[in-house]
């Protein structure tokens, strides 16, 4: 059976999903941070120590996109992913990398800047705001165009893989979604999904949905707190 390790309040939370749309069987291992990376039993297994990581037979594999790849294909007959006969193939391509191509390493790097203790006077810091303020505009402008999912009108893994970006990895580096109309629609559609909400009740019960504009609460500010009390 596929096994699938998820790593609560983070990227892993895709797989958990995908599996949930696809209506698969598999075994869902959580692993909780300690206090804010990843713990050992993951570090064991996987040996970059990130989330996602899927085991089937003798394969252990980690990274998301591929993860979602590998499920979809083996486990799913394709579902969720377009063929290139399909009109809306290249978009498909096109939005699923760009969440880990364009977006989240957009918001990585901002986040960056934070951990250091920069802000928007410092030059590169606003380079990098800016920039993600372009992706973020590029997306909206993008649903705003009669596209209810990303890739057009039919659900796909290139939301899946987004919508972790828009939301979760906020509380790591909490920027503002209230300018973005068309992205706020989106996520309201998204997790009102079958999918999405079985994958809440199994991985990530406690966690806020932070579909809103404003900036959810810091998740690294929480933890350091709760490590000094």
């Amino acid at each position: 059976m596929l096994t699938v390790h998820h790593m609560c309040v983070s990227q892993s939370e895709r797989i958990v999903w995908l599996c949930e749309e696809l209506d698969i069987e598999y075994d869902l291992k959580l692993h909780k941070r300690s206090p804010m990376f990843s713990p050992q039993e993951l570090k064991d297994l996987y040996e970059i120590g990130t989330a996602p990581v899927i085991q089937d037979g003798d394969l252990t594999m980690g990274e998301s996109a591929a993860c979602v790849e590998y499920i979809i294909h083996k486990y799913g007959n394709g579902r969720l992913a377009l063929p290139p006969t399909h009109p809306d193939y290249a978009n498909y391509l096109y939005w699923f990398h760009y969440a880990n191509g364009s977006l989240q390493p957009g918001v990585s790097r901002c986040m960056s800047m934070k951990v250091a203790g920069l802000d928007s006077s410092n030059d590169v810091f606003k380079r990098y705001q800016e920039r993600l303020e372009l992706y973020l505009r590029h997306m909206d402008g993008h649903l705003g165009r009669g596209n209810e999912w990303l890739a057009g009108k039919e659900f796909t893994a290139a939301d899946i893989m987004t919508v972790f970006t828009l939301t979760t990895m906020r509380t790591f580096y909490g920027y503002d979604l209230s300018s973005y109309s068309n992205i706020l629609a989106y996520l309201k559609r998204a997790v009102q999904r079958p999918g999405y909400k079985s994958y809440r009740e199994k991985g990530e019960s406690n966690l806020p949905l932070m579909i809103d504009g404003p900036a959810p609460e810091n998740f690294i500010e929480k933890l350091k707190a709760k490590s000094k009390a």
